[in-house]
């Protein structure tokens, strides 16, 4: 079964889970979603709650840095870095 475009994936939890980001109709990948206030702290918890369960990945202490969920274009690329840091069964 194909998995569906990571940031296709993301874009669409963004615009369920964060009204602001609903009501920008022209939100762009590389966006900063704490700059425009559509994420605060909290909403970061959602997005690695997100992140961990829709793309089995670990996000440890060390990966919550601003830089890796600032846009919707850096979380894409978060994913894609963990998803490659997988041993092969």
């Amino acid at each position: 079964m194909s998995q569906p475009n990571i940031k296709v994936q993301i874009r669409q939890f963004v615009a369920k889970n964060f009204p602001l980001a609903r009501q920008q109709a022209n939100l762009l990948d590389t966006d900063s979603l704490f700059n425009s206030g559509i994420v605060d702290s909290l909403g970061v918890l959602d997005l690695v709650t997100f992140i961990e369960d829709e793309f089995g990945v670990i996000v440890a202490d060390e990966d919550l840095l601003a830089e890796n969920f600032e846009t919707i274009e850096q979380m894409e690329a978060f994913v894609q870095a963990k998803q490659g840091q997988k041993i092969p069964a």
